[in-house]
């Protein structure tokens, strides 16, 4: 029994020795669970106090943005600008079709500005001193004698269109057969201007006429015409008068295919006693409806009226009193004036 008692009192001392070492270890385990990265109390504690701190830097910038850079989530609804206003319409320009012809006097660059031409021309290599840059300049080789080396490079100075020869169908004019307009006609092309066939001053679109044998003649050498010119004058001072032009203007063109410019014309009635006008208002009624009529057509590229200035006392054709000092127009050159898209 002795031995007995022995051994139960050794076991129960060996009992009690584990209990106390195993405590100690559940200790040990309870303080390293309290992290699941096994990072120790003391590290939890002061991660936790950074992550709070953290999140109340966080819900600071939040509330209150800085005015330079907006929140970022990916809650809240999108942003939804305002509309832009349409942008305003250009203001009115002048038609790039519409010239003048023209010669110098001291109101010509105000006058030329006031009409809203876009280009003219004097029947000269060289621009109108008078008016300086308000429209563009379109040179003209005028006749035979103006086939030099001096008004070629003159021309050639002062654009890049040239035009033919100047009414050379007429002995008062350039007064040229088409055999002598076409021996010429390689110096002009030598430029490399784009070019204009002569002006004839009747019959344009007549098969076997003065412009007809010409064109014939150029294709047969191999010479260059890049459009044609026209003249026209309109005796019929009534309404048919633009149907007229507009019919003299469609013939050239479908018979030769090209662009057409109309560099001079009017209604005048020419008599060898003098010339006949039609009144302000048929005149000033004719601008208006031929040149809405040359706008709507896409092949005519340019036209110019007979012409800016008055030649005198008499108002005739001309569009802008040449006596006046500030520009003056005539009731023709008020209706061209307002002619074009503008």
């Amino acid at each position: 029994m002795g031995n007995e008692r022995g051994r139960w009192w050794w076991l129960a001392a060996l009992l009690v020795a584990v209990v106390v070492l195993l405590g100690g270890g559940l200790l040990v385990v309870h303080d390293r669970v309290g992290s699941s990265d096994g990072t120790g109390a003391a590290e939890l504690a002061a991660l936790r106090g950074r992550a709070a701190a953290s999140r109340a830097t966080t819900t600071t910038t939040t509330a209150a943005p800085t005015t330079t850079a907006a929140p970022t989530t990916t809650t809240a609804p999108p942003t939804t600008e305002a509309a832009a206003p349409p942008a305003p319409l250009p203001p009115a320009s002048a038609s790039g079709k519409k010239g003048a012809s023209v010669w110098d006097f001291g109101g010509l660059g105000a006058a030329l500005a006031d009409v809203r031409a876009s280009w003219y021309y004097n029947w000269s290599a060289g621009p109108s001193g008078a008016a300086g840059d308000t429209a563009e300049f379109v040179p003209m080789i005028w006749g035979a004698r103006s086939v030099n080396d001096g008004e070629l490079a003159r021309a050639e100075a002062n654009g890049s269109t040239l035009l033919g020869f100047n009414e050379p169908d007429f002995g008062s004019q350039a007064n040229m057969t088409v055999e002598q307009a076409l021996d010429l006609w390689p110096q002009l092309q030598a430029t490399g201007m784009r070019l204009g066939s002569p002006a004839v001053a009747v019959g344009a679109a007549d098969a076997g006429g003065w412009l007809d044998r010409f064109l014939a003649g150029a294709r047969e050498r191999g010479l260059r015409v890049d459009f044609i010119t026209l003249h026209w004058y309109g005796s019929d001072f009534g309404d048919a008068a633009v149907g007229q032009l507009r019919n003299y203007v469609e013939a050239a063109h479908d018979r030769y295919g090209l662009p057409i410019w109309v560099t001079e014309y009017a209604l005048i009635k020419w008599a060898d006693g003098g010339s006949t006008y039609p009144s302000d208002a048929q005149q000033a009624a004719f601008v208006t409806g031929s040149t809405a009529m040359f706008e709507s057509l896409p092949y005519v590229e340019r036209y110019a009226w007979f012409a800016l200035p008055t030649p005198d006392d008499r108002q005739g054709t001309g569009l802008y009193r040449s006596d006046s000092a500030a520009p003056a127009p005539t009731p023709a050159g008020a209706a061209y004036r307002a002619a074009g898209p503008g």
